[in-house]
């Protein structure tokens, strides 16, 4: 018989921690979207950008379109990647257009005239809290991304994850501009620059671009074969022993991004319990890869 596995105070508090932060930040993120975006006639990349084109032709409200396409992403996640990768995302897929539903019904608006420049700002600004609050905790929207992944796994194994759902933020904003205008998507352009960047000031403060990743853990294979199939980063690895146990592991180091090492640290918690994980701040790194600097204009 399957063991049941036991539920502390720890697990609780845990728990409605995570719950805390989950509703703060889908009500930041509704916010941004019916105050601010609506209002001013935005668009933006994601599940929002789709779903504000599929508003042009379907007379159905924004949140309740929204529901509609992230139980399709949710399916399609299903077939694609398994129930394992619905689990993690399931929460936030369905809190999030519930919390928007409530926001939309408010009506408010966070600026007293249009001024699509301040919306456009200000949207990747909430954005961009809102999802470094979900990625500090391990938790993702699960919209785009998790169809990046899809596209990796299954057509595009030799490009990394950021590359694919940059190219898919593109392709949702230039489908902008062919239905709100050039103006609507340039503006979208501009949101998700500032998003993207406000994210990684959540997570990491203001002067990091790059990180270093130590892990130490008796998982080898699992957390490596992740930082290269899934967030295309490469790998190096020394064996180091631990002097008071004389135990023999494995230490990985890789350079990421901010947002990449949440998500890495996210999956080693999920393989081995006892894993050790230090995060280094980098201020510059020099050499071949993605997001480093070209050692030859340095000199």
């Amino acid at each position: 018989m399957s063991r049941i596995k036991k539920i502390t105070k720890q697990d609780v508090k845990k728990f409605f921690t995570d719950l805390f932060y989950v509703l703060l930040g889908c009500s930041i993120s509704s916010f941004a979207v019916t105050a601010v975006l609506l209002p001013n006639g935005l668009s933006s990349g994601g599940v929002t950008g789709i779903v504000r084109i599929l508003q042009s032709v379907v007379p159905l409200g924004f949140s309740v379109l929204y529901y509609m396409a992230m139980a399709a992403i949710l399916i399609v996640i299903a077939i694609f990647l398994g129930f394992k990768e619905v689990r993690k995302v399931i929460l936030v897929s369905i809190l999030y257009p519930a919390v928007l539903m409530v926001f939309e019904a408010l009506h408010f608006q966070l600026l007293e005239e249009t001024d699509i420049i301040l919306a456009a700002i200000f949207c990747g600004i909430l954005w961009g809290i809102s999802s470094g609050i979900f990625f500090y905790r391990g938790f993702s929207f699960g919209g785009t991304d998790a169809i990046a992944k899809i596209i990796r796994r299954k057509l595009l194994p030799h490009i990394s994850l950021s590359q694919i759902l940059l190219a898919i933020d593109a392709v949702i904003i230039l489908s902008s501009a062919a239905v709100f205008g050039r103006n609507i998507a340039l503006y979208a352009l501009i949101t998700q620059i500032i998003f993207a960047k406000t994210v990684d000031y959540v997570i990491y403060g203001f002067e990091t671009k790059i990180v270093q990743l130590e892990i130490i853990t008796s998982h080898k294979e699992k957390v490596t074969e992740y930082i290269m199939n899934d967030i295309g980063r490469g790998v190096s690895s020394i064996e180091v022993t631990g002097e008071y146990t004389g135990e023999k592991r494995q230490k990985l180091i890789l350079l990421c991004s901010p947002r990449e090492s949440v998500m890495v640290k996210k999956h080693v918690a999920s393989v081995d319990r006892n894993a050790l994980v230090t995060v280094i701040h980098v201020d510059n790194v020099w050499g071949r890869g993605e997001g480093f600097g070209d050692i030859q204009k340095e000199m």
